[in-house]
């Protein structure tokens, strides 16, 4: 696995989200009260942006169709989607995110 830097965290504002491309891979970075999460950033339902969603409680609703996956371990948590997505291992320093993401042999 390699630890990669996606963001500073001065980009990423409080309780909002974006996406960043790793290896050719969309992966959706949220900011859940200075916390840091990533997962796949389509639904596994009907492949929309899930970064465009309404998040709370460490969930993200899909704009879509409102299924609803667990920021902590990307599960599918309602209906629609019944496929997880990927979840990604996140960590800070003192200025910027990580993902930890496998390595491309």
């Amino acid at each position: 696995m390699d630890k990669i830097k996606v963001l500073n965290i001065s980009e990423l504002e409080n309780n909002q989200s974006t996406v960043v491309n790793v290896n050719d891979k969309e992966i959706a970075v949220f900011n859940v009260e200075g916390e840091f999460f990533a997962i796949d950033d389509r639904c596994s339902h009907s492949d929309e942006s899930l970064s465009e969603g309404e998040v709370y409680d460490c969930k993200v609703e899909c704009p879509a169709h409102g299924a609803e996956f667990d920021l902590k371990t990307g599960e599918a948590l309602t209906p629609p989607a019944s496929k997880s997505v990927s979840c990604y291992q996140t960590s800070t320093d003192e200025n910027s995110i990580y993902i930890e993401v496998e390595t491309n042999a």
